[in-house]
C-alpha cells in the first residue's frame, strides 16, 4: 500500500430481482438442493487436505531429521518442495477456510484458517485484504489492495505511470517471488497498522494492541520452527538454512502471484472507477464478471492443486462455496451469463493466461 488514506467507499448499482445474478443464484441453489449436496467441503476435501499438508510437512520433517545433510542438492530440493507445499496449503486449505467455505462449522474454518501462520502469514490481515477489500471492490483502484503493489508495479490504468514501468513485464516476476517473503517479515505488521488507521481492523473485533501482540506471537512461533530448528538439526550451515528459507518463499511467492494475477490483471478486465458521487455503473455481480477471468478450466491436476482458483469467476460470485464444486457449477454460470449477455472471460490454458498477463503488464507499462 503506497499510502494510508481514509477509504472512500463506493456504492454499487442495486440488483433488480430478476437480473443475471438473481437468476444464477437461484439456479446454483437448485443444483445443490436437487443433488442433495452440501456447498461446503466433502470427504474428498478432507483427504485432499491430508495430501496437501503432507507436501509441506514431510519435506520439513526430512529436513529437520538431517536427511539433506550430506547433499546440498537434496537439502535445497527439500526447501523447494516445501515452497510447493506452501502453494497448495494457501490455495486449497487456508483460502477456503478463511472464506468459511471449507466446512459448515465456523469454528473449524477459524482454526484451519490459522494454518497460514505455519507458512508465514497472518489470517486477520489476509481476510481484510482479500475478503473485505479485494472481493468487494475487485480492480477498483484505491480500494482493491491486491492491485496496489506500490510504486514498482502498475496494475491499473488509473495508477500513475513511471518511466521504468515500461520494463515491468520483465522484472515483475522477480518481485512476485517476494510475495510470501514479505508476509513472513514486514507486511503483516505494516498492514495491522494501516488497517487500524483505515478503521477496518475492528471488523475482526481486534484493537491495534491485540493485533500487534497476535502477529508478534505468531511470527515467533513461525521462525522458531522454520529457521531455529533447521539450524539446530538439519546438519547444514546457518547461511544455507537462510538461503533455503528464501528459496522456499521465492517458489511460493512466484507461484501464488502468478495464480492470482491471472484472474484480474488481464486484457479483458475493465478496471472501472466510480462517478463523482462514488457510485458504480454496474451492480456487484456484473462488476465481478467484468473484472475476473478463468484459466485452464479443463486442467484437472492444476485445478486440484490450486484449490479451483482457475475458476475465479465462480469463486468471486460464490466465495462461500467450497472449491471442490466450482467445476460442476461452471457450466451453470457460463450458460446464465450467455443468456443475459454478460461476459464470461476465460483463457484456455495456464500458459495462454501467463502470456496474456505478460502482455497486459507490458501495455500498462507503456500506456
Amino acid at each position: 500500500m503506497a499510502s494510508v488514506q481514509k477509504l472512500q467507499l463506493v456504492k454499487f448499482a442495486p440488483r433488480n430481482g430478476v437480473g443475471f445474478f438473481d437468476t444464477l443464484k437461484s439456479r446454483i441453489d437448485e443444483y445443490f438442493k436437487t443433488n442433495e449436496i452440501e456447498m461446503h467441503g466433502n470427504a474428498s476435501m478432507k483427504w485432499k487436505s491430508v495430501a496437501i499438508v503432507s507436501m509441506y510437512a514431510l519435506p520439513y520433517a526430512a529436513l529437520v531429521a538431517g536427511l539433506g545433510a550430506g547433499s546440498l542438492l537434496v537439502f535445497y530440493g527439500l526447501w523447494i518442495l516445501m515452497g510447493i507445499g506452501m502453494v497448495g496449503i494457501g490455495c486449497s486449505i487456508m483460502h477456503d477456510s478463511n472464506h468459511d467455505s471449507y466446512s459448515g462449522s465456523k469454528g473449524l474454518n477459524k482454526y484451519l484458517g490459522k494454518i497460514i501462520i505455519f507458512v508465514g502469514g497472518y489470517d486477520v490481515t489476509w481476510r481484510l485484504q482479500h475478503n473485505v477489500l479485494h472481493h468487494t471492490y475487485t480492480n477498483i483502484d484505491g480500494l482493491d489492495h491486491d492491485i496496489d503493489a506500490g510504486i514498482l508495479l502498475r496494475f491499473s490504468p488509473h495508477q500513475e505511470r513511471k518511466g521504468f514501468h515500461r520494463y515491468q513485464h520483465l522484472y515483475a516476476w522477480l518481485l512476485y517471488g517476494l510475495l510470501t517473503f514479505q508476509w513472513a517479515t514486514i507486511k503483516d505488521f505494516r498492514q495491522v497498522r494501516d488497517y487500524h488507521k483505515l478503521d477496518i481492523l475492528k471488523k475482526e473485533k481486534l484493537t491495534l494492541t491485540q493485533a500487534l501482540l497476535q502477529v508478534t506471537l505468531y511470527k515467533i512461533i513461525y521462525y522458531a520452527f522454520i529457521l531455529v530448528l533447521p539450524m539446530l538439526f538439519a546438519g547444514a550451515a546457518w547461511y544455507h538454512v537462510l538461503l533455503g528459507f528464501f528459496v522456499m518463499h521465492f517458489v511460493a511467492g512466484l507461484s501464488l502471484s502468478a495464480i492470482f494475477q491471472l484472474a484480474h490483471v488481464m486484457g479483458d478486465c475493465e478496471f472501472p472507477m466510480p462517478n463523482d458521487t462514488r457510485k458504480m455503473e454496474n451492480n456487484w455481480a456484473i462488476h465481478q464478471m467484468l473484472n475476473t477471468a478463468n484459466f485452464a478450466p479443463n486442467n484437472r491436476v492444476l485445478g486440484w492443486f490450486i484449490g479451483g482458483l482457475n475458476h475465479q469467476v465462480e469463486h468471486h460470485l460464490f466465495p462461500y462455496i467450497c472449491h471442490v464444486h466450482y467445476k460442476s457449477i461452471a457450466g451453470i454460470v457460463k450458460d446464465t451469463a450467455r443468456e443475459y449477455g454478460v461476459p464470461y472471460y476465460e483463457q484456455p490454458t495456464f500458459f495462454a493466461a501467463l502470456k496474456e498477463h505478460t502482455r497486459m503488464l507490458k501495455e500498462l507499462g507503456r500506456a
